[in-house]
Order: structure tokens, then sequence, then C-alpha cells
């Protein structure tokens, strides 16, 4: 048989067990269509979610392409300086886990401006729940621009093909079963995720001879440093990935749909524990591209690597994984959005009179449209513009939520009601106008943190003055 007979079989093989891969697991997602009766089923599990279930819908969005594709590419240029995108989403998780998963628990609330209504109102909720979609959506666009080109580059179908398969995949991971349909979707991309990675890890070890071997093969250290870019532009990688997961929806969304305290927190843990292997073997392998195929486009080290090294059976399996890995993070991402819009604009602002069948279909309906306009923009070849604007989508849920969401949980009854609304509405905008126009050098995020928290300390100083006035 000559080598390009070869080369067609393993090709065929690769695409089968790919398509099989995805076809099955989003059989599976429409399956969670049977535990859907109610529109609290559809948005939070109805509350009786185990600590499993609660890892798996956080693992299911948190670990997309930027986990994988995007710390072996990362790996590939700076070495162990890639891992901080995970290290930063496992000590998100532990925040979760340790200070924020009671709060969110007792207060029996679906969504995150709902929490903040409580404490600064409801105009302060309603802002932020169109400022985080907003931002939210932003990173959507992101995920569904990566999987396109994931469906063109291996399968070599039209732009319009692979959109259309794209939009196809995630509503069959969210549109029959909801937060259920992410929450298995998460654990099975779980297991399949540690499956590549694991067989692709046992092959970097044995093509680079062990520890030893690669240790020999970057003989500068740096490469194995976490802080090579500089301690600061390290620790505030990870602080950024603290600030942006704390401050999502659909994150905080898995610690309401816990059956109680401790179910919630110990599927924080959970996640917590899981998210670092995945950023680790990324990492090795992106570095071994390095050092065998210098060549390589650094974005595309991690596919090029199973593609030439795993079994076409199993390499299959591990394409379709990176697949579900990011269509399940604009999956998980659209939920977090169509929540904000049902429970704090259609049912508070719209239909006010809408009963639990009307909420339920119009959850469906948010999916739909979302999905749809976002590949709208996909097709409309808005690639650039996001390129341009994506990194803004982290500060603007971060400016929008963090600082509020904090000062209710730890600073109850010192906070202002005011100052909650200001913050929510004024550092965003701060956030957004220094992306444009600031230093570049400096990330609008922190620009944001630090107006929020002068704006609420400001009032708060304000109101307690005028709680003791002058004798």
């Amino acid at each position: 048989m000559s080598k390009g007979e070869v080369g067609v079989i393993a090709g065929f093989m690769h695409f089968l067990s790919t398509i099989i891969t995805l076809l099955a697991v989003s059989y599976f997602g429409i399956l969670s269509m049977k535990k859907v009766q109610t529109s609290q089923d559809f948005s939070v599990g109805s509350r009786k979610l185990n600590r499993y279930q609660i890892s798996g819908s956080i693992l299911g969005t948190v670990v997309g392409g930027a986990s994988t594709i995007g710390t072996a590419q990362l790996a590939f240029q700076r070495g162990f300086n890639a891992m901080w995108f995970t290290l930063g989403s496992a000590a998100a998780c532990l925040l979760l886990g340790f200070l924020i998963a009671g709060p969110l628990q007792r207060a029996q609330v679906d969504t995150i401006p709902e929490f903040l209504s409580q404490s600064y109102g409801e105009k302060a909720g309603f802002a932020a729940s169109i400022i985080t979609s907003f931002a939210i959506f932003i990173h959507v666009i992101g995920q569904i621009l990566s999987s396109t080109a994931i469906f063109t580059s291996m399968f070599h179908v039209s732009t319009a093909i692979a959109l259309l398969v794209t939009i196809g995949f995630i509503l069959s991971y969210i549109f029959y079963g909801g937060f259920l349909g992410t929450s298995r979707i998460g654990i099975i991309k779980t297991f399949l995720l540690y499956f590549a990675l694991i067989m692709s890890g046992m092959a970097v070890y044995l093509h680079f001879n062990g520890v030893e071997g690669m240790l020999h093969a970057f003989p500068d250290r740096q490469w194995f440093n976490l802080f090579s870019g500089g301690i600061f532009a390290g620790a505030a990688q990870g602080f950024s990935m603290v600030i942006g997961i704390v401050s999502t929806q659909t994150y905080l969304q898995a610690m309401f749909a816990g059956k109680d305290e401790k179910e919630s927190q110990k599927g924080a843990f959970i996640a917590a524990l899981l998210i670092p292997p995945v950023g680790l073997l990324s990492t090795v392998i992106g570095m071994y591209m390095r050092v065998a195929h210098p060549e390589t486009i650094p974005k595309q080290a991690l596919i090029v690597f199973i593609l030439k090294y795993l079994h076409p059976v199993v390499g299959g399996v591990a394409i379709a994984a990176l697949i579900i890995s990011v269509l399940g993070t604009a999956s998980g991402l659209i939920l977090g959005i169509a929540t904000m819009i049902t429970r704090d604009i259609y049912s508070k602002k719209i239909n006010s009179c809408a009963d639990d069948r009307q909420q339920l279909a119009f959850f469906r309906y948010c999916i739909l449209g979302i999905s749809v306009i976002s590949g709208c923009f996909v097709w409309g070849n808005a690639d650039s513009l996001i390129l341009e604007w994506g990194f803004l989508s982290m500060a603007l849920r971060g400016t929008t939520v963090f600082i509020p969401l904090l000062g209710v949980i730890f600073y109850k009854k010192r906070i202002s009601a005011e100052g909650g609304l200001k913050a929510i509405l004024v550092a965003p905008i701060l956030a957004l106008m220094w992306g444009i126009y600031g230093i570049k050098t400096v990330d609008p995020l922190y620009v944001g943190v630090l107006a929020s928290i002068g704006i609420m300390m400001g009032y708060s100083v304000k109101e307690k003055k005028k709680s003791f006035p002058a004798s």
C-alpha cells in the first residue's frame, strides 16, 4: 500500500471517528430534554444538581479553546508561562467554592443581576444584565469564529457549512436541556478531553525520552518559568481570569444550581482540581512541537500533534474533544445570556405576567436568536472587529460585576445602593474609553476595577456622613 493510500485511509478514519463522537455527544445533549419540565429545570436544574453535575457545568464552559489550543500555542512561544489561563481559572473556582457559593445559594435567585438588585435596586440589576450580556456576547462570537476555523481547516468545507454545523451543535447542547444539557455535555467533554490529552502526553513523554530529555531540549530554564514574562505580568494574567470568571453569569449559575451549599462548593473544588492538568498537558505538547516541528504555525501546534502522533481513531476522538470544548464554551455562555434576558428583562420588564410555560418557551427562543445573531456576525466577516474589541469582553464583565458582587457578600451593611448603581454604570464606560484612548500597556480591566472601588467607597463614606450629621 502506498503512502498516499495510507494517508487517505488515515484521513477517513480521522473524519469518521470525529463525526461519530460529535454526533454521540449531541445526542446526549438532546436527551437532557426529558428532564426539563419547567423554566427552573432549564435555567438551574431546579437547584437539585450534585457536585459532579456542577463541576461538569463549570468545566463545560471554562475549558474551551483557550485552555487547550490557545495554551499549546502560547507554550510553543513561551513555555510554562502559558499555564496562567488554566491556573487563573482554577483559582477562580477555589474563590467560588470558599467565599461565593454560600451567599449565592442562600439568595435563591437565578442570575447575578437578580442578586445585585437585592442590595442596589432594580435599576442596578437591569443595567448589569444589559452590560454583561453584551460583554459575554462578544466572547461567544470569538468561540464561534474558532469553531468555524477548525471545521474549515480540518474538513475543508466552506465557511457557510462550517457555520451552520457550529450553530447546529450548539443548539443540540442547550436548546433542549438548558443547564442540564451543559452539565451533561461538560462531564462527557471532560472525560473525552482527559483521554485525548493523557494519550497525547504519553506520546510526548516517549518522544522526549522522559523528563530528562525535555530538560535537555530546553537548556534555557526560562522555558519552565511561570513568570518568564515578569512576576507582575504573570500574576496579572491569573488575576484577570479570576475576575472574569467570578463576574460571569454562566459560572455563577452553577453555584445557584446546587441542591445545597456544600454540593455547590464541592463542585467548584472538583473543577479547580481538574483544570490545571489540562493546561499542563497542553503546555508540554506545545513545547514538544517547538522542538520537533519548529516550522508549525503556533496556533495549530496541538491539532498538528494529534494528527501526526496519535492513532487516527484516537486522533479523531481527540479532535472531537477539542471541537466540543469550543462549542461547549459557546453554549454555556449563550445559556448565561439567555438566562439574564429571560429572568431580568423579559419576565420583569416585558411580560411580568408570563407564566412558567411562556418563560420556558422564551428561554428557547432567546437561545435560538442569540445563536443566529452570532452566526450573522461571523458570516458578515466581523472577525477583525471581534479581534480588535474582544479583549474588552473580560474588562466589561469584570468592571460591571466584580466589586459590586464582593460588596454585597462582604460589606453588605456598609455599601450604598446609589454607589452600586453608579459603579455598575460608570466603571465599564471608563474601561471602554481607556481601551480606546488610554495607555495600551495598562489593561482596561484594572482601570475599571479601581474606578468601581473608588465610586463605591466614595458613596459609602458620603452616606455614612449623612447618617451621622455634625452636631
